[in-house]
């Protein structure tokens, strides 16, 4: 067997220290690889440990969290109830929205409506004080022209004045004529009312002796009175024959003193119609005393006008049953009541 050569000595004696060095690393590697199981051996212990520990207060956490979950359940229960009945609140509230929305849209329109009628209004108003503006300034114009009439009118009434003074003495000498003239027209008027009573006296007085001493025929004071019943039929304004008889003779004396007495005196024969109390029935042309009286006076102031007697002379007139001679409510004050006077009178 050839002995090896010396390229192959060379190189068995080379790899051993490699091996060794190889081996001691091996070595060290493992023994790193131990301590770290070891430490990861007594980490995980020591993990463990408060893993348990851990577990044990997870465990207690999960009954207090299932206790929790309980109290949930039930509050849960009472939300749920809470919140249907939240629910129904929030329908209710909703309706009540709706509603109020509703009446606020109303209220809306009606504003805008009374916001339109007023500005509406409010137009007017300008309008009016436009128009007030308009009428003040012609007032404020009119009452400076008043006010230049006023100064003209002071100085006429300052020249009026003036004259006045002047005039008060012509006055006081007018005066006494004045005062004289009245006490001689007081005279003549005195002279002509007694003229006129001597008249009325003489026209009484022939009356009396044509119609002769009548009871339906009489002078009361200063009047000469006929009955109705001596002109007029009941409830009638006609002259009957008998009436016309009788007014003839008191024409033909009303004529005579006429023509007696002075144009100047201002003198009248009134004749008054008078009816009693009762009120007119069923008469188809009289509706009241009034019309009756009044009819009645005229009949008589026609005739005499007829007669010839001056018709400026001449006043009817009708008194209804207002003026009665006797109050009582008797046959004979009615008839005394039915009248026409006559009166010799101014004018």
């Amino acid at each position: 067997m050839a002995l090896p050569s010396r390229r192959q000595r060379r190189l068995g004696i080379d790899i051993w220290p490699g091996f060794v060095d190889a081996l001691s690393q091996l070595l060290i590697i493992i023994i790193f690889v131990v301590m770290i199981f070891t430490a990861a051996q007594f980490y995980l212990t020591s993990a463990l440990s408060g893993s348990e520990s851990a577990v044990s207060s997870l465990q207690k956490e999960i009954a207090i969290l299932r206790d929790r979950l309980a109290l949930d359940d039930k509050t849960s229960k009472d939300l749920s109830e809470n919140l249907a009945q939240v629910s129904s609140q929030l329908q209710a509230s909703i309706a009540a929205r709706d509603q109020l929305q509703a009446q606020v849209a109303d209220l809306t329109a009606r504003v805008d409506e009374s916001s339109s009628t007023a500005r509406n209004e409010l137009s007017d108003k300008d309008a009016a004080l436009a128009q007030k503006d308009t009428a003040l300034k012609a007032a404020q114009d009119q009452a400076a022209l008043l006010n230049q009439q006023i100064l003209a009118l002071r100085d006429q009434l300052a020249r009026i004045a003036a004259a006045l003074d002047i005039s008060e003495q012509k006055a006081k000498d007018q005066d006494v004529q004045i005062s004289d003239l009245g006490r001689r027209l007081n005279a003549a008027l005195a002279s002509k009312v007694q003229e006129l009573a001597s008249y009325r006296s003489e026209f009484f007085g022939r009356l009396r002796e044509i119609l002769g001493d009548r009871p339906d025929i009489r002078i009361v004071g200063d009047r000469f009175v006929f009955q109705s019943e001596v002109l007029f039929a009941p409830g009638s304004a006609d002259l009957g024959l008998d009436a016309r008889h009788e007014l003839d003779l008191l024409g033909g004396a009303l004529r005579q003193i006429a023509a007696k007495i002075p144009p100047e005196i201002p003198w009248v024969l009134r004749v008054d119609g008078h009816t009693d109390i009762r009120p007119i029935l069923n008469s188809p042309v009289f509706k009241s005393n009034w019309e009756l009286s009044s009819a009645r006076a005229i009949s008589v102031v026609q005739y005499l006008i007829a007669l010839g007697v001056p018709a400026q002379r001449l006043v009817a007139a009708g008194f209804a049953e207002f003026q009665p001679l006797d109050t009582a409510a008797t046959e004979d004050a009615y008839r005394r009541n039915r009248r026409i006077e006559l009166k010799l009178t101014e004018r």
